[in-house]
């Protein structure tokens, strides 16, 4: 049975900056306690994208879903804008889980669905102690220096785009605005993403209006140097893994699934990275899987 999903604006700080956010139900009545659920995407992205296309499905299935724009991205505030800053991502999702535990409407236990790059911010923040206690990896990234250098030239493009980003900090410092470049265009090695991606191309799919396709390049200081696997390798809460060999760095995955101490599950499928973000195939069988997770890990009396 489909049910009408009620949105409702939401907004909560994170270390001081005031962020935008959405709830998603089924249900209007907000004495109807249901589990919970924080959702995010992708680098670069606003909640628009795969984070509501995700939480629309979990929605349906009686759960109360939480998405947000990161700080510095969407409608959420602060500086720098476009900057792609991992620990700030960590400190966010931190929030907002804290945030989503306060609300009478949602079981206290909260579970975390992370699509791509944000799975190795989720973990991060697991790591640190944010209050999520199940774990859904649906086609997760997960980096550091040298297995994300393969996607920008090894090191001498890992080199050339650290040089962009001392440039564009260093701009900053003196009062200058940095220039931006695209978070994606094809062809252009300036950009964030440059190989061919037709999600972020298509107004139909990623190329939304509330999308900025934007990027201060200092966002390679950040991205480039993080480490998205050594906290990731720690994780002790139940986790699920949707991952498959078309997916992006699949060996990541299947190295912090052998290493990680908590209670693991791994689907592998087919299906392309961005496959994951919106194809109705793959979205329902990400939430299926991941849906079986969190009635095993989010217990009724929670």
């Amino acid at each position: 049975m489909s049910h009408t999903i009620h949105r409702l604006p939401v907004a909560f700080f994170s270390q001081g900056v005031l962020l935008a956010g959405r709830l998603h139900r089924n249900v209007t009545n907000l004495t109807e306690v249901q589990p919970a659920l924080v959702i995010s995407g992708s680098w670069l992205t606003v909640k628009e994208q795969m984070a509501d296309r995700h939480a629309e499905a979990f929605a349906q299935r009686g759960y109360t879903v939480l998405t947000f724009d990161f700080a510095g991205f969407g409608a959420s505030g602060g500086e720098m804008r476009q900057t792609e800053m991992p620990a700030r991502k960590v400190a966010d999702i931190a929030a907002a889980t804290q945030f989503l535990q306060t609300l009478s409407c949602v079981r206290p236990r909260i579970g975390y669905v992370a699509i791509c790059a944000s799975a190795q911010y989720a973990a991060a923040a697991i790591d640190a102690g944010a209050p999520i206690v199940s774990f859904a990896s649906i086609a997760g990234w997960f980096h550091d220096t040298a297995t994300v250098g393969a996607y920008y030239g090894g090191e001498e493009g890992i080199a050339a785009r650290i040089a962009r980003a001392v440039d564009a900090l260093r701009a900053r410092e003196s009062g200058s605005k940095p220039d931006l470049v695209p978070a994606y265009e094809q062809g252009n090695e300036r950009a964030g993403m440059f190989f061919p991606l037709d999600y972020y191309a298509n107004p139909d799919r990623g190329a939304i209006p509330e999308w900025r396709n934007e990027m201060d390049e200092a966002t390679w200081m950040y991205w480039l140097t993080f480490d998205g696997l050594r906290r990731a390798e720690r994780l002790r809460v139940p986790t699920l893994f949707v991952h498959g060999d078309e997916c992006a760095l699949p060996d990541n995955v299947k190295r912090i699934s052998q290493r990680m101490l908590g209670r693991k599950r791994m689907v592998w499928e087919t299906g392309f990275q961005v496959d994951w973000y919106d194809r109705p195939d793959r979205v329902a069988l990400a939430v299926d899987a991941a849906d079986e997770h969190f009635r095993g890990t989010l217990p009724e009396g929670s």
